[in-house]
């Protein structure tokens, strides 16, 4: 008996890829943070993907499938990175702030945007992903649940959750706005 795989017609990797290349790139740089760390992981991505394509069983599910691929493919370049990656952040973070800066030279949000980013990598790498898909990407809760393969009230609890986190993150850095 022929599978429903059979008789789907062959994926459309150009238009797949333009569909899904944005929201997968958001998900990668929450879980690498670093440009060329994605790249990497995003080729790899799709090629793990159309190399195994025949796993693909409902091309209406591309996106969670994708996900999933895309999580295996981050956390196998975490790991042949090992911990170096973090280190080179940890003595980042370290280093002694330069004497020289010219206080008029900072702007507010400029200090803020930094320490938001700062909160946001020190969250485990879920919570960064589900709120850099809901504020960078703009998605609904549905949109964020359809993509990663979750429920809808899976996604509204995970998000509720992250940025609780992110605010005790940016309140134990006396950021203004985090009270509420």
């Amino acid at each position: 008996m022929p599978s429903s795989a059979d008789n789907q017609p062959k994926p459309d990797w150009p238009a797949i890829i333009a569909e899904h290349e944005r929201w997968l790139r958001a998900v990668l740089y929450a879980r690498l943070r670093n440009a060329d760390d994605v790249e990497d992981a995003f080729q790899e991505t799709f090629a793990a993907a159309i190399t195994g394509s025949d796993k693909l069983r409902d091309l209406d599910r591309v996106g969670p499938w994708l996900y999933q691929i895309a999580v295996r493919q981050a956390l196998q370049l975490r790991r042949k990175q090992g911990r170096r990656q973090s280190k080179i952040e940890q003595l980042a973070q370290q280093a002694p702030a330069p004497t020289e800066r010219d206080p008029l030279g900072w702007l507010l949000a400029d200090e803020r945007q930094q320490q938001v980013r700062d909160a946001l990598a020190e969250l485990p790498q879920r919570d960064a992903e589900i709120l850099m898909l809901k504020y960078l990407e703009d998605w609904n809760y549905q949109q964020i649940a359809d993509r990663i393969g979750a429920s809808h009230s899976a996604v509204e609890a995970r998000l509720h959750r992250a940025r609780g986190r992110l605010r005790d993150k940016l309140r134990a850095r006396n950021v203004a706005g985090a009270t509420r």
